[in-house]
Order: C-alpha cells, then sequence, then structure tokens
C-alpha cells in the first residue's frame, strides 16, 4: 500500500514540476487583460517563432515620435490557420493591432487582432 501511495505521489509531484511551468509561460499576467489598445503602425520586422511570434511594429505618436511596439502572437502554425502568410506581414507594411498593453506601460502588446492591407481583421493570438 505504501508504494502504491508513493507512487501515486511521485506521478503528481512531476506532473506539477512539469505543468506549473508550463502554465505559467502562458499566464498573462503581465497584460492588460481587460481593456485592448489599438495601434496602427509599419511593420519593421516579423519573426515566426515558437511558441511564439513577434511583430515589432514602428508606432508615431501626435508628435511623429516613432517608438517600436514589440507584440506578441501566436506560433506559425496558429498564424497560418487564421489566414497569414508570410508576405501579409513584410517590413513596410502598415498594419492596425488591437492587443493587450502591458501592465508596466512599455511598448509591449499581447496581440488579439491585425488588421494588414487586405482590410481583414484576423485573430493573431
Amino acid at each position: 500500500m505504501k508504494v502504491k501511495v508513493l507512487g501515486l505521489a511521485g506521478i503528481f509531484a512531476v506532473a506539477l514540476a512539469i505543468g506549473l511551468p508550463l502554465w505559467a509561460h502562458h499566464s498573462h499576467g503581465n497584460y492588460q487583460m481587460e481593456t485592448y489598445t489599438t495601434l496602427t503602425g509599419t511593420i519593421k520586422e516579423m519573426h515566426w517563432l515558437n511558441p511564439h511570434s513577434w511583430l515589432y511594429l514602428e508606432v508615431k505618436d501626435r508628435d511623429n515620435k516613432v517608438t517600436l511596439w514589440a507584440l506578441e502572437g501566436t506560433g506559425p502554425a496558429g498564424l497560418r490557420r487564421t489566414g497569414w502568410t508570410p508576405e501579409m506581414l513584410k517590413p513596410g507594411t502598415t498594419v492596425t493591432a488591437r492587443c493587450h498593453a502591458l501592465k508596466d506601460a512599455s511598448p509591449g502588446c499581447l496581440l488579439g487582432f491585425l488588421k494588414a492591407a487586405d482590410g481583414i481583421e484576423r485573430t493573431f493570438d
């Protein structure tokens, strides 16, 4: 009986050790998930990476000062499933993003939706 309980405890401990970091990794606690921020800018870089793609967007403010925003999205397979192609997200392309900004007010967002030149808003996360 003790061996069975110890075995189950061991399995639970391993599952917890693996599961907690994965859950924490996919936590969006550093973003303002209750509200969306809308940004329009020019793509500087797009990185199709796993597990998260990154879009770097040059956004001008009212005084024409440019700020580089880092926007986090889903991986390449998720982007392709929702209709994105590398040709749609080339440097120099103007896009509008609807995303969850970082809580610390630094220029970063968790992408929710992105509208490219074709005018169609697609999910990006």
